[in-house]
């Protein structure tokens, strides 16, 4: 808006810059054809005011009604027609204000031609510079609609795949506290109260596209404590955060369908106890995130991202950072690797 106000001020203040520099121009061209100072700037004020009328009403024209690009011929008939009634209007009042002086009436008349030449130029010329000016902005604003309506279906979309990922999650919680409440209800408390703490987390973050990795990684905790109720002595988890990287920006709940979905396929491929691990860095202003998982070669293939919880943060990245290079998996020996790097925006 600021811009734009800025350009429009620019614009009056070139126009008027435009039109003295005219009527200075004009008056010396009629001094050197042998008229007298006063009449040269009477006749140049005169023709000049009419033909600044005459451009303000186009301006005003193409304001409210602008043909189409192709249509050259219309917006050339404007300026013949206007400046038809400009060089009557002039004529009419020039022959008024000097109607007692019969050498300038006759070079009036023997210079109608050449005024009409000229001032359909300049007329032409500012229905041109108009009709540009109003089509630009029009542009812009047709730009400005479809960048909002565009980031209000990526604002749903994304709020959608968030929203997506929390039924899961809450019912296992539940099916698991559901499970504790009659043999260990101590656990089952403790569950409700991490749950609840977690959703209350979820529903602060839900408004939120960036936040600190730090408060992300207080978040993850969070759904850790709880996974490591319901699953007990067999879930381990090793996090490691330089501090640099504690301080960069991701996408909120970004982490959380990752390790679900290692502790998924970790835990339901492997017998046993299974290590997660969770470790950042910063690097050359991006964040760098990688989860490693346990997998049993013989019982499990690795998932390529083909799992909702990979193509959900896949999908978020690129709505995000529009890119679609910014997660990778990888099978390594008897790991599967995902690792995630992140652009810290300006």
């Amino acid at each position: 808006m600021l811009t734009s106000k800025l350009y429009k001020w620019q614009f009056i203040l070139g126009f008027i810059g435009w039109w003295l520099f005219w009527i200075i121009a004009h008056t010396i061209i009629l001094h050197r054809l042998q008229l007298s100072w006063r009449i040269s700037f009477t006749d140049a004020a005169i023709s000049n005011f009419l033909l600044v009328i005459a451009s303000s009403i186009t301006e005003n024209t193409y304001r409210f009604y602008r043909p189409g690009a192709g249509n050259r011929l219309q917006r050339l008939g404007w300026s013949f027609a206007l400046t038809f009634i400009y060089m009557y209007v002039l004529r009419w009042i020039l022959l008024q204000v000097f109607a007692n002086n019969m050498m300038y009436l006759q070079f009036l008349e023997a210079s109608l031609p050449l005024r009409y030449a000229f001032s359909l130029l300049m007329i032409a010329l500012m229905a041109v510079i108009s009709w540009l000016w109003f089509h630009m902005q029009e542009q812009e604003e047709n730009k400005q609609r479809k960048d909002a309506a565009e980031k209000l279906v990526r604002d749903a979309e994304l709020s959608r795949l968030r929203q997506q990922l929390q039924p899961h999650f809450l019912f296992n919680s539940l099916n698991s506290i559901s499970a504790l409440a009659g043999t260990k209800p101590e656990e089952a408390r403790k569950m409700i109260q991490q749950l609840s703490d977690f959703l209350r987390g979820t529903l602060k973050k839900d408004e939120q596209q960036l936040v600190l990795l730090s408060e992300e990684m207080q978040h993850l905790n969070l759904y850790l404590e709880i996974e490591k109720v319901r699953f007990g002595h067999r879930l381990n988890t090793i996090v490691q955060s330089d501090a640099a990287s504690l301080n960069m920006k991701l996408p909120s709940l970004l982490l959380q369908p990752l390790v679900e979905n290692a502790i998924k396929f970790g835990l339901y491929d492997t017998i046993g106890e299974i290590t997660i691990s969770i470790i950042t860095q910063s690097n050359s202003n991006n964040l760098h995130i990688q989860i490693k998982n346990p997998f049993d070669s013989a019982t499990a293939k690795p998932r390529q991202g083909v799992g909702f919880g990979l193509s959900s943060v896949q999908r978020r990245l690129f709505l995000t950072y529009a890119r679609q290079d910014l997660l990778a998996t990888e099978q390594k020996e008897n790991s599967f690797i995902t690792t995630l790097t992140i652009p810290q925006l300006p």
